[in-house]
This record gives C-alpha cells, structure tokens and sequence, in this order.
C-alpha cells in the first residue's frame, strides 16, 4: 500500500531531497506539493500526510490550512520556531499526529541520547560547549539540531536549557559559569550540517559528533516518520518516538 504525502517548499534544498527520495521510494505517492506562493490546501487535497521543511511562518500558515483537508499527520522539520509557535504545534496536534524534531537523522538522534548519558555521567565539573556548522544559507542560529543536543545536555543533569544556556560569547564576558551550557554557530560555504558537543574536564576532553554528508539522510528520516505517524493517534511525536529510543 502506498502513502501518500504532500511537500511543503519543494523547491527549497530539502524539498528537493524529500522529492528525489520519495521518487526513489514505492512506498510513496507524491500528492502534491506548493511552491511560494502555492494553495496548502490545494497541495494536501489528496495526501494523508503533510511534510514541512520550512520557515516557521509558512509552517504555521499550512497547520492552520490542514484542517480543511484529508491530512492525518505531518512531520515538522522547520527550525528557528519561537515559544508560542511551538505552543501552536502542540495545539495542532491535538487534532493529528505530528512528529516535531530539530533533526530527522538517525544518527543524530542517537548522538542526543549519547549526550543526555555523558552528561549525567560526568556531572556538572565538566563544561560543556557545542559547536554547530551550516552552509551560508541558513538563516537561524542556533540550529535546532544544537538546540536538541543543549536539552539533551541538560536533561543528563536534570537541568532545563533555557535555565542553564548562556549567549554567545563577545567582548570581555569574564570567567565561564559552571553549569553553563554554550552554543556556538559557525556559517560558510555548502556545509550540511557539523555538530560536536564538547565535555571539558581539568585534565581531559571528550567530543561526541556528527557530520551530515548529504540531504538525503533527513529526508530517509523524515520519510520514515512519515510511515510512522500516518496511522498514530492524534499526539505531538519526536524521532526518539519513531526511532524507539
């Protein structure tokens, strides 16, 4: 049986990943997708799930499309999402699934769950830092991927981030709190994607890391959500979720 799936901004790098990866797979029917401008519910009028790598606004714009279709699910990839904009996410999920990450890879996913256990290991005498990298075009900082892995950092303490994150650093910001959890955010180039978190001790560091080679791996996962979550329970859904972890 095939799933059939509608495309929010297929004409954006990840769009066109998600395209050529459902292209590839039989599993899939491509029902529709929009393009600037183009009708949500146009797009969707025939698809069961909903697949949005978006901006935050137009992510918004189509949850709030969806209910004047068949939808039944959607698998949110967009970053950069503000408190009450992921308070709406939730508020849509009350109506269909919706699976809601910073980042589709299943690597990635397990790097968060090797850092929430390095973390409680090591306690609070090591600093932790995490740097993420991204091609020139990315227009938030910082990724949602390093955001996932700073709340994973602090779950391992049982700490929350927003408690515990400290801005970026410039100028004279005197010495370095500590139970502070930092993020910085490089951008340049074609790069994919590039996290480390960095566990500072004394006398030693540890780095736990991941490197994205190509789009391709968060469109096999979003897919793979998609699969997942078409025929779940209305809930707000992560890839630990889909992933089991």
């Amino acid at each position: 049986m095939t799933l059939s799936i509608a495309i929010a901004g297929a004409e954006g790098r990840m769009g066109a990943a998600l395209r050529a990866a459902a292209a590839k797979d039989p599993r899939f029917y491509l029902a529709g997708a929009t393009t600037r401008g183009a009708s949500v519910e146009k797009a969707a009028a025939s698809a069961e799930v909903w697949i949005d790598f978006t901006t935050p606004e137009a992510t918004m714009a189509a949850l709030a499309a969806l209910p004047a279709t068949k939808v039944r699910a959607a698998i949110i990839g967009a970053t950069g999402l503000s408190s009450q904009q992921q308070a709406e996410i939730a508020n849509a999920a009350r109506r269909i699934a919706i699976v809601y990450s910073g980042n589709f890879s299943l690597g990635v996913n397990v790097l968060a769950a090797l850092v929430e256990q390095a973390a409680r290991q090591l306690g609070s005498a090591w600093d932790i830092e995490i740097v993420e990298a991204h091609h020139r075009g990315k227009i938030d900082a910082p990724s949602g991927t390093a955001l996932m892995l700073g709340e994973a950092a602090a779950a391992g303490r049982n700490q929350k981030l927003v408690d515990v994150a400290i801005a970026p650093r410039q100028g004279v910001t005197g010495p370095r709190p500590g139970e502070a959890i930092a993020i910085a955010s490089l951008r340049g180039g074609g790069i994919v994607g590039d996290h480390a978190v960095i566990f500072a001790g004394e006398h030693e560091t540890i780095t736990l890391s991941h490197r994205a080679i190509d789009r391709g791996l968060f469109a096999d996962g979003a897919l793979s959500a998609a699969l997942w979550a078409a025929n779940k329970p209305p809930g707000l859904y992560t890839m630990k979720d889909v992933l089991a972890l």
